[in-house]
């Protein structure tokens, strides 16, 4: 009234949301176009098609992306036009999966005819087609059927992730590998593993695997059951691993941990029961396929059970000592008390069997009077293996500690070096051997060796701890020739796969040095990028390192420098199986890939520079971030 009453004014925001009911809905036009595109009407005058200079080109660069990209709708298009043409290209074969719209029955009968025509893949490129992103079961079986191609030794490397990708296979196909009275029994496996308060430790080795006979794989559908003439489809997944460990020890050993390590995970029973229920499938149908087979397969499986009454007795070792009061020496004359009462726990002296970490390995019994504990919070146990040859194996054994991080690192590290070595390139690596045997606990490899840190307080520089152990008048800087080339080339190798793999928290205390020159990195509890310390150099490489090189002036360092390069380039060729290999992890529970999952794979395309087209401009690159 008058004007003078004042009014209030809202000085709030908020969002307000409309509804867009056509967000969700089909895009016509898009819809349209695509059925167009991949009409059958035009597939007899895409079959002779060929593509003019341009085209092939822009065909060539589409195939050469790494497994990261997406294709735009148009990329898409083009090679499904060009389909027919591409089938002489084994490296197009996932592009051309990739563009094919499975919902449509037309679409994916004309793709899957084109598979059996298609030119076949590499084995280590049929990795991408066992991932979350191929879910078409005949496609599925295809990639086996490449993997059948592979020998024993290149299935080992690949074969943790392989037991990952048993995630994205259809879950009813491998419980119905089972007898089909069992199908629907938890097994005496399946109790021991989920009773309430139990863990893997404390399972009855006796009751590791149901005493069922196998059956084969389910059946193929009759859209398979055709391309199965030109393809042998008869295997999925998981019927696949099971039939190649039978036949091979060390593939049974470590098939048996990684999968025994997934039925007793706490977070994916909670999780993904579902999941959880179908690792204990494939290790009763493992059980079976075993107990089935001749005696020398029977035998393995009896040794196998012998290998999880051995950990079971080490376990329950290192819970009375960590039970144990008293400081560490207290602790360690516990130790080496319960290993030598061979009465109670059997391990001093016990029938020989493969030592899990290292099959080839057969051990006897462990040492007790050499047995210690590490300093540290968690105090591992070093202990000496007697071996058949008379020989001792030394390793460190964690409890309560998960090692699974770990041992995909070096399970990488040995595939790089292995990698590196067929291109004629030792770079001195020492890929030390780590298998998980629980969430929990696990076995390390011990190599001889000292911390970086040690040498600098007893020696002063790495230089005068070569000195001491491999001196030479007519050596660079007194060392001898053969020590320093060593020394610099697993510099230049860890340097490069430690840049790549992102690992963090280095320092001098987890830098470990051998009297013969190889330097190496242990303790990955930070990877793909992660590092307790702000803004880390992508380059792990200090001080100390370099001027036992001899200084940034010295032939050695430059040496160091082409090393890298070189060995940086050899490993970006094979970036599809590293990158293939990071895809089929996305979904294991390891710490730094669970934090972000999405990201894992992009983390590592990153570091291997893909979004060059050429090598050269890699090597400008490369010569940035060493000279950096």
């Amino acid at each position: 009234q008058d004007g003078d009453e004042s009014s209030p004014i809202s000085t709030s925001y908020e969002i307000v949301k409309i509804p867009d009911p056509q967000m969700s809905m089909e895009n016509l036009v898009e819809s349209k176009h695509h059925k167009l595109a991949r009409s059958l009407r035009s597939g007899p005058s895409d079959h002779d098609l060929k593509p003019n200079a341009a085209t092939r080109d822009q065909l060539n660069i589409i195939v050469s992306y790494p497994p990261t990209k997406q294709l735009t709708y148009e990329e898409q298009d083009l090679v499904w036009k060009f389909r027919y043409y591409l089938t002489n290209q084994e490296k197009a074969l996932t592009k051309f999966l990739k563009c094919v719209n499975w919902d449509l029955p037309q679409e994916a009968k004309q793709a899957l005819e084109l598979l059996g025509k298609w030119k076949p893949m590499d084995v280590e490129d049929s990795l991408e087609l066992l991932s979350s992103q191929f879910t078409n079961p005949t496609v599925r079986r295809y990639a086996v059927a490449r993997l059948q191609q592979a020998d024993d030794e290149d299935l080992l490397m690949y074969l943790l992730q392989l037991v990952q990708a048993l995630k994205y296979e259809n879950f009813d196909d491998i419980k119905n590998g089972l007898e089909p009275s069992k199908r629907d029994s938890q097994g005496s496996m399946a109790e021991s593993m989920t009773t309430s308060g139990t863990n893997s430790t404390e399972i009855d080795s006796s009751q590791i695997m149901s005493p069922n006979p196998p059956v084969s794989s389910p059946p193929l559908s009759s859209k398979t059951k055709e391309f199965a003439e030109n393809e042998n489809l008869d295997q999925d997944l998981c019927t696949f691993l099971i039939s190649r460990a039978c036949k091979n020890s060390t593939l049974a050993n470590y098939l048996y941990w990684y999968v025994i390590v997934e039925c007793e995970d706490q977070d994916t029973q909670q999780r993904d029961p579902k999941t959880h229920e179908m690792y204990l499938n494939v290790m009763r149908r493992f059980s079976q396929a075993l107990l089935k087979g001749d005696k020398s397969v029977r035998v393995m499986r009896s040794l196998l059970a012998a290998q999880q009454t051995f950990v079971d007795r080490l376990v329950h070792v290192m819970k009375a000592v960590q039970r144990e009061s008293g400081n560490r020496k207290k602790k360690n004359e516990r130790l080496q008390a319960l290993l030598a009462d061979n009465e109670k726990m059997n391990l001093a002296d016990m029938e020989l069997i493969p030592l899990p970490l290292e099959p080839q390995v057969k051990i006897k019994g462990i040492i007790p009077e050499k047995a210690t504990l590490f300093k540290s919070a968690l105090m591992p146990a070093q202990l000496f293996f007697k071996t058949e040859d008379g020989g001792k194996y030394p390793v460190i054994f964690k409890h309560g500690d998960d090692l699974r991080q770990d041992q995909l690192i070096l399970q990488i590290i040995s595939l790089m070096d292995k990698l590196l070595r067929k291109e004629n390139l030792d770079l001195k690596l020492t890929p030390y051997k780590v298998l998980a045997t629980s969430t929990k606990h696990g076995f390390m490899q011990f190599i001889q060796s000292v911390p970086v840190a040690e040498v600098l307080a007893t020696e002063e520089s790495i230089q005068n701890f070569f000195r001491k152990h491999a001196p030479s008048e007519t050596g660079p800087h007194g060392i001898s020739a053969e020590v320093m080339d060593t020394y610099v080339k697993s510099c230049a190798g860890y340097c490069v796969i430690t840049y790549i793999l992102g690992v963090g928290d280095r320092h001098l205390d987890n830098l470990l040095l051998t009297k013969t020159g190889k330097l190496f990195h242990i303790d990955f509890g930070y990877i793909l990028g992660r590092d307790p310390k702000p803004l880390p150099p992508p380059m792990k490489l200090n001080k100390e390192m370099v001027e036992g090189m001899g200084g940034t002036q010295s032939e050695q360092y430059q040496e160091f420098r082409k090393q890298c390069y070189t060995a940086f380039l050899h490993l970006r060729r094979y970036s599809n199986l590293i990158l293939n290999l990071f895809s089929l992890m996305v979904d294991a529970n390891i710490p730094d890939i669970a934090l972000e999952p999405d990201k894992t794979v992009k983390k590592v395309n990153g570091k291997l520079f893909l979004f060059f087209s050429n090598l050269e401009n890699s090597v400008t690159y490369g010569d940035l971030f060493v000279t950096e």
